[in-house]
C-alpha cells in the first residue's frame, strides 16, 4: 500500500461523507516538510458538517489511529500527516534492493505493441542536431513504454523519396564528381543540394528539371534508380555511424520508398466510400466537418503526396503490428498534417486512428536562429558529438588523470550530456544549443548525475558493502527522508512520463534524486562507524540503482568510475 492509500483508508474510517477514492483525490503534498508529508484539506467537508474547516480538521486529527504515523496534527484547516520515517525507509530500501533494475517496472502494457516513428532523416542530407530531438525523445519513450510493460517497435521512416532526389540528380549531373561524393558523401551531396536551391532562385527551369528526374525515378528509369540507390546507401553508412555513437538501434528501416506500391489501396478505399472530391483537377478529402483544411490526396498530374503515403504507412503498421498506440515523434510544424491524417483515416472507417499520437516537440536553435538545411545553416551532429566527447575527456583528465577506460568514460559522458540536455527540456519547448553548458559537471546536467552515481559507487567500494534484504535499514533523519520519498516516487514518475509522452519528467526526477543525495552526502558521514552505517550505505546503494535506471530510460550510460 502506498502512503496516500494508507492515509485515505485511515481517513475513510473517521469521515462518513466521502469514500476512500474521493479522499485520496483531495490529498495534497505540503509546500514544506515541516508541515508533514501529506495533508488533507477539511474545506470540502464544511458544507456537510456545517462547521468551520479548522474545527473539522482538529476533530479528524483527534480520531485518527496514530499507530501508523509519526504524528497527526491539525494545522488550521488541514490535517497534516507525518509518516513513520523509520518504518517506511526500511520498506523502501529493501524493495529497491530486492527488485534491483526491475524496481519501478509495471505491467500496464501486458506485452501489447506500440509502434514509434522516430528520427527519420532525409537521405543525402546531413544528420544535424535538428534530427537529434526526434531520435532521442523516441528512443527514451521506447524505454519508458517497455518499463510500463509494452513491447515497442522503433521505426526509422527514412526520407528516401521525393522531389529533392530529382533536384539532387540534376545537381550531380551538372556539377558533381563521383570520387568526391564517395570520399565524403553527405558533405558533397549537401553542397550540391544547397547550390541547386540557390540557383533555382535565378533559374526556375532547374526546378522543372528536378521534377522530370523524380518522375523518371518514379517510372523506374535505370539511371535514376541507380543514382537514388547510391545516394541512399552512402547516406546510410554515415547515419549508422551516428546511430552507433548515440547508442540507438531500430527495429525497422522501412522508409518512404517502401510504400511506393502500397498507396493504391488507400486511394481505392477513399474512392469506394465516395470521399474523394475533385478540386482544380486535384483529388481531395473535404474535412470541413472537423474544422480542418481539405486533405489533398493526389495532385492534378496524378502525383501522390505525403499524406497519401502516410495513409498507406498507417494501414501497413496497423496490419503488421496490431498496435495499441502508433506514435509519431515529429516536430510541431507537422501538427496540422497529423490532424488531417487521423481525420481521413477515421472517415475511411479505421477506428485504430484514435490510437495514433503525434508526439510533437519544439525547435533546436543556435544563437536563437532557426536551423535550415536548404540554406546551409545547420549544426552537424557527428562532429558535435565528437567535440562533446573531447570536452568530457578534458574534464576527466583534470579531475581523475589516472582513471582507467578514459576513452569509454569520456564517450559515455560526452554523448550522455548532449542527449540528457535535450531530454530534460519539456519536449514542447525548444532550446538553444550550447555545448559548454551541456558538458558541464555542475548544474542540472547529465554529467552531474553521472558523477553522483560514480561517487556512490566509490563509497560502496570503500565500504565493501553488499546489501542484505533481511537486514533492518531504518533511517529517520530529514535528509535521508527526502531521498526515500523520491525513491518511492519512481514508478509514479515513469507512469506520468508514459502517459504524457514526456521523457523530461524522468530527467528532472534524476536531477532531483542526484541533488538530494549530494545534499545528504554533504551533511552525513556515511562511512563513519555508527549504528546507522549499514542503513546509510543501503540508502546510497538504492539511490545509485535508481539513478542508473532513470539514466538508462533516457538512453544515457552511468560509468562506475569518473
Amino acid at each position: 500500500m502506498d502512503n496516500k492509500q494508507l492515509i485515505a483508508s485511515e481517513l475513510a474510517k473517521v469521515i462518513d461523507s466521502l469514500d476512500q477514492s474521493a479522499i485520496s483525490n483531495l490529498l495534497e503534498q505540503p509546500k514544506s516538510s515541516d508541515l508533514g508529508d501529506i495533508a488533507f484539506p477539511a474545506f470540502s467537508l464544511a458544507k456537510v458538517e456545517r462547521k468551520a474547516p479548522q474545527a473539522i480538521a482538529a476533530d479528524i486529527a483527534e480520531k485518527i489511529d496514530p499507530s501508523h504515523f509519526e504524528k497527526v496534527v491539525a494545522t488550521g484547516p488541514y490535517v497534516n500527516f507525518f509518516l513513520n520515517k523509520a518504518k517506511i525507509s526500511d520498506q523502501v530500501i529493501k524493495e529497491v534492493i530486492k527488485e534491483g533494475a526491475d524496481y519501478g517496472q509495471q505491467n500496464e502494457g501486458q506485452g501489447e505493441n506500440i509502434t514509434i516513428d522516430l528520427s527519420s532523416p532525409n537521405i543525402a542530407k546531413p544528420f544535424s542536431v535538428g534530427h537529434l530531438r526526434s531520435t532521442v525523445i523516441g528512443d527514451a519513450l521506447s524505454n519508458i513504454f517497455r518499463k510500463m510493460g509494452y513491447n515497442t517497435i522503433k521505426i526509422n521512416h527514412l526520407g528516401d523519396w521525393g522531389k529533392q532526389f530529382g533536384l539532387l540528380m540534376v545537381a550531380y549531373k551538372k556539377w558533381g564528381n563521383k570520387a568526391a561524393v564517395e570520399a565524403n558523401p553527405i558533405d558533397e551531396l549537401l553542397e550540391l543540394y544547397v547550390r541547386i536551391n540557390a540557383e533555382i532562385e535565378n533559374d526556375p527551369s532547374l526546378d522543372d528539371e528536378g521534377r522530370l528526374w523524380f518522375k523518371k525515378l518514379e517510372d523506374g528509369d535505370p539511371e535514376a534508380t541507380e543514382l537514388w540507390q547510391w545516394f541512399r546507401d552512402e547516406s546510410l553508412v554515415e547515419f549508422n555511424r551516428i546511430y552507433d555513437l548515440l547508442g540507438v538501434q531500430f527495429d525497422s528501416l522501412n522508409g518512404e520508398a517502401f510504400y511506393n506500391d502500397k498507396m493504391d489501396e488507400g486511394v481505392q478505399i477513399l474512392e469506394d466510400k465516395g470521399l474523394l472530391k475533385e478540386s482544380k483537377g486535384a483529388s481531395i478529402v473535404d474535412l470541413d466537418d472537423v474544422n480542418l483544411p481539405p486533405a489533398m490526396i493526389k495532385k492534378s498530374d496524378g502525383a501522390t503526396l505525403y499524406i497519401t503515403r502516410d495513409i498507406a504507412t498507417a494501414m501497413y503498421r496497423a496490419r503488421t503490428y496490431n498496435f495499441v498506440k502508433n506514435v509519431y515523434v515529429v516536430g510541431q510544424e507537422q501538427s496540422n498534417h497529423f490532424r488531417q491524417l487521423k481525420a481521413v483515416l477515421k472517415k475511411m472507417g479505421f477506428d485504430w486512428s484514435d490510437d495514433m499520437i503525434h508526439v510533437d516537440f519544439g525547435l533546436v536553435t543556435k544563437n536563437r536562429q532557426k536551423l535550415s538545411t536548404r540554406k546551409g545553416n545547420i549544426i552537424l551532429l557527428e562532429p558535435t558529438l565528437q567535440e562533446a566527447i573531447s570536452r568530457a575527456k578534458a574534464q576527466i583528465e583534470a579531475k581523475n588523470p589516472d582513471l582507467e577506460n578514459k576513452e569509454a568514460v569520456a564517450h559515455a559522458v560526452g554523448v550522455g550530456a548532449v542527449k540528457f540536455y535535450d531530454l530534460k527540456t519539456d519536449r514542447r519547448n525548444g532550446y538553444d544549443f550550447d555545448l559548454e553548458a551541456m558538458v558541464s559537471f555542475e548544474g542540472e546536467t547529465g554529467p552531474y548525475i553521472q558523477y553522483a552515481y560514480a561517487r556512490i559507487q566509490s563509497i560502496l567500494r570503500k565500504a565493501d558493502f553488499q546489501p542484505n534484504p533481511e537486514a533492518n535499514y531504518s533511517l529517520n533523519d530529514a535528509e535521508s527522508w527526502e531521498i526515500i520519498k523520491l525513491l518511492q516516487d519512481f514508478a509514479r514518475v515513469v507512469k506520468r512520463a508514459a502517459d504524457n509522452f514526456e521523457p523530461s519528467l524522468v530527467a528532472k526526477y534524476a536531477i532531483s534524486l542526484a541533488q538530494a543525495f549530494n545534499k545528504y552526502y554533504a551533511h552525513t558521514r556515511i562511512l563513519d562507524d555508527s549504528p546507522e552505517r549499514d542503513s546509510r550505505l543501503a540508502l546510497s546503494y538504492s539511490t545509485a540503482l535508481v539513478l542508473k535506471e532513470a539514466l538508462r530510460l533516457l538512453g544515457v550510460d552511468a560509468p562506475e568510475k569518473m
